[in-house]
């Protein structure tokens, strides 16, 4: 029923938020994998862990995307947002250059983030029912006057006015490509890409904070939990969840 069916594409012109506005549709009735929904305005839109997203009504692309990954075990759910990074990236690498995926899924070009991505996952015992694939991608947006420190848009990068339609279509394309190698269970494959465009992930030591304090450390490993392993200069290794360490 999820995949025999065409995509749908719902547009609104204003909704709090995409992802849950999809989420309480799926509630009413099911729809085909690689339905989404895009907004014009999004007037509550969240990142990871409640943070807001700001995105001027019109200048950028604000949707969601639901898929129904019934492979991959929920112990593993990690992969979606690595696959959902990495065709990001792709697509970003198109229009300019210098991207790279912060941990565990924001798109930085150089030290400035251009995309946000929030996933979330409806899981039914040890499997994954659907993922719902929020993303705020700065297209168009020349002034941020939030509280974010570092937001950039591809507009204020190359100085060019960006369709929307037309990236998200690209971005669909690329997408698919990526999901077709997580439905081949080629998780190694994305792992290893994922790893490779790291931000920071350069092998140089870099300085974060925890709980404890500030210290400087280089990225070892992301594990398939999705738990981000440091290396220290005394060599170390630490293992953090999402939230639990700060970039400086």
């Amino acid at each position: 029923m999820h995949t025999d069916s065409p995509p749908r594409i719902i547009r609104l012109d204003e909704t709090p938020s995409t992802n849950l506005y999809l989420r309480e549709y799926l509630q009413k009735e099911p729809l085909p994998e690689g339905s989404v929904v895009v907004a014009r305005s999004q007037t509550a839109g969240r990142g990871q862990a409640g943070n807001t997203w700001e995105a001027a009504p019109g200048e950028n692309l604000t949707f969601s995307l639901v898929i129904y990954p019934s492979t991959t075990p929920a112990s593993r759910q990690f992969i979606i947002s690595q696959t959902v990074a990495l065709a990001l990236k792709e697509t970003l690498d198109d229009y300019t250059d210098g991207i790279s995926i912060k941990w565990p899924n924001d798109m930085y070009r150089h030290d400035r983030k251009i995309c946000g991505v929030l996933i979330e996952n409806s899981l039914a015992g040890r499997e994954i029912q659907s993922s719902i694939i929020g993303i705020g991608l700065n297209l168009n947006q020349t002034r941020f006057t939030g509280n974010a420190p570092n937001p950039v848009s591809l507009r204020q990068i190359t100085g060019k006015t960006y369709d929307k339609d037309e990236v998200l279509k690209h971005f669909l394309t690329v997408f698919y490509s990526y999901y077709l190698l997580l439905l081949e269970e080629k998780e190694d494959e994305l792992r290893a890409a994922y790893r490779a465009a790291l931000y920071r992930g350069d092998g140089t030591f870099y300085t974060f904070s925890d709980a404890a304090g500030r210290f400087d450390a280089r990225i070892e490993d992301v594990e398939p939990s999705g738990h981000l392993v440091l290396r220290l200069r005394d060599d170390q290794k630490r293992r953090y969840a999402f939230k639990e360490i700060s970039y400086h």
